[in-house]
């Protein structure tokens, strides 16, 4: 099954996380991998690498801000995705957060992408995009999709990100 978790609203790590619990509850092998968020950044990642230990990676370089830096985050994303497609096998559900941050900004690309999710759809696994823009192709290609959309946010005040509610 392809799940995907979109939209420019809090709560896509939230869900991914959350569905990746439900999963381990279930007997389920659970893989989780973050494209954007650089290790022990956040929260869900200390909690994640105690539950998954090397079932857990967090392959990014912090947020794709200017094309100097396109060639590191490329490599960073490459280097996730591959994790990703070596662990697949031996997993039920491969989650992989921030994948459509990396596909939107061009440091993944869309044939890459496919190949993963023809691979675990080949195969039975359960495969979690998250990230925002969804494009329509994935859209129509998944089997369960939920849009996160803001409706107030305490960054519109100039309030930062708050530690267990951002990361």
């Amino acid at each position: 099954m392809l799940l995907v978790y979109a939209g420019n609203g809090k709560g896509k790590t939230s869900s991914c996380a959350g569905q990746a619990l439900r999963a381990l509850g279930q007997g389920m092998r659970v893989a989780f991998g973050q494209f954007i968020k650089r290790d022990d950044q956040a929260g869900e990642q200390r909690m994640l690498r105690q539950l998954l230990g090397p079932r857990f990676y967090a392959g990014g370089l912090g947020f794709f801000r200017h094309e100097k830096d396109r060639d590191k985050h490329r490599e960073a994303a490459l280097r996730t995705l591959d994790w990703g497609r070596n662990i697949l096998p031996e997993s039920d559900m491969l989650v992989l957060d921030e994948s459509l941050y990396a596909l939107d900004a061009g440091l993944l690309m869309r044939e890459e992408l496919l190949r993963l999710i023809d691979s675990s759809e080949h195969d039975g696994r359960h495969l979690v995009l998250s990230g925002r823009n969804a494009p329509g192709w994935l859209v129509r290609r998944a089997d369960i999709v939920t849009e996160m959309q803001e409706i107030k946010h305490l960054c519109r005040k100039g309030i930062g990100p708050t530690p267990g509610i951002e990361y």
